[in-house]
């Protein structure tokens, strides 16, 4: 049974999701991304953004707390991709406290998305992740997901070229 307890994120959580975004980022991306674009993503910006998507659910946020602490958080919804059915969701961002790697909390926060997803109909789940972000890669692709190849993509941070890759995994 897992220490983490796994719930729907109210408007009180933005700050702490924020610093979990924050410090995850950081330390996920550092050697993939210019130091410059990491120092972009602040605790302010990002509580911003997060308090207005939890205002408005968009996307739904849950998080995975220790105690009363937040350790991760995932967002979900629709998927962003043009041309895909309603019934296809995306998992916006999936982030833990760096803290907290290998821990657990990754591990109970997927079970709850998963759950959440099928419960809002979702047949399929996408995201996109880093093609050089094995640690990412590793724990999606043990989750069921698989890499759609034809969908890399080149994107900007900052000064850098990085590529994307979309991964699918089916629900049900």
């Amino acid at each position: 049974m897992s220490s983490y307890q796994v719930r729907p994120a109210t408007l009180r959580d933005a700050k702490a999701v924020a610093e979990v975004h924050v410090a995850a980022w950081q330390a996920a991306y550092e050697g993939l991304m210019p130091e410059e674009h990491l120092k972009v993503q602040t605790v302010d910006k990002r509580q911003s953004f997060w308090r207005e998507a939890i205002e408005f659910a968009e996307p739904q946020l849950l998080v995975a707390t220790l105690g009363d602490r937040i350790v991760a958080f995932c967002g979900f919804d629709r998927s962003r991709d043009k041309g895909t059915p309603s019934t296809t969701g995306e998992i916006w961002a999936f982030y833990a406290d760096p803290a907290h790697w290998n821990e657990g909390a990754g591990l109970a926060l997927w079970d709850a998305t998963l759950e959440a997803c099928v419960e809002e109909g979702f047949n399929m789940l996408s995201l996109w992740v880093l093609l050089r972000n094995e640690r990412a890669l590793r724990f999606f692709e043990l989750a069921g997901f698989k890499r759609d190849m034809p969908s890399l993509k080149t994107v900007a941070a900052g000064t850098a070229r990085l590529e994307e890759i979309r991964l699918k995994r089916p629900l049900g």
